[in-house]
């Protein structure tokens, strides 16, 4: 072979795949799928390229429509791990069917989610309630640090572990910790008072442990 003429597409696929592995995998989806090449496309649907998305800190609009009509629908039983903006979570989460996910982190969580998402209601139920097994919210709301801390607790934690009926690994994440920002050990109990069986990893920031004021039946 002449080395002059050697083109990418020459290579075996081996190294186009160990090439292709060092670029990130929004990048090799959205610039080779579905790109009339049979053999990049095949490449690009490699579970290595597919199993974990993510969309988090993005607000391209062109990229977003060109998972959602050509690129999700093609890998969808590939996906594990979604990793999102609340603002496109809805429309990327019913672009397709989804039966391997899993996992869900969801950047800019705020409580409104709760009331918007989390209920009975939401065209996202079945996804949330019998698939979803971990979840992590970066916490955004100023209204878990202005507001009162047990009452956020009730309303929003307590809300989503009884929502999340498979949930087994909850991380509640600050702008640089890992929390779940509750005021006493009283609250930390609350959350652990033996509804949530299934639980099995759950993160929490204490701002206080005093005498505990109430008595908590977890067992």
């Amino acid at each position: 072979m002449n080395r002059s003429n050697v083109h990418l597409l020459d290579l075996p696929n081996e190294i186009l795949l160990t090439i292709l592995k060092k670029l990130n995998n929004m990048d090799v989806l959205y610039s080779l799928l579905d790109v009339n090449d049979g053999q990049l496309d095949i490449l690009a649907q490699e579970k290595t390229f597919t199993n974990v998305l993510d969309f988090g800190h993005t607000d391209n609009i062109s990229l977003i429509d060109r998972f959602c009509i050509y690129i999700l629908p093609r890998i969808c039983h590939n996906i594990e791990y979604f990793i999102l903006e609340p603002v496109f979570m809805e429309r990327i989460l019913l672009a397709a069917v989804y039966p391997n996910l899993a996992e869900l982190k969801l950047f800019n969580f705020e409580q409104q989610i709760v009331s918007t998402y989390f209920t009975d209601e939401s065209l996202l139920r079945s996804v949330f309630q019998q698939q979803i097994t971990s979840l992590i919210l970066v916490n955004d709301d100023k209204g878990a640090i202005i507001g009162s801390l047990n009452e956020y607790t009730r309303n929003i934690y307590v809300h989503i572990l009884n929502f999340f009926k498979n949930l087994t690994h909850l991380n509640i994440i600050g702008p640089n910790i890992m929390l779940c920002p509750v005021e006493n050990f009283d609250d930390c109990l609350y959350l652990l008072d033996g509804r949530l069986k299934q639980l099995t990893t759950f993160n929490v920031n204490v701002y206080s442990i005093d005498t505990s004021s109430t008595i908590v039946h977890n067992t």
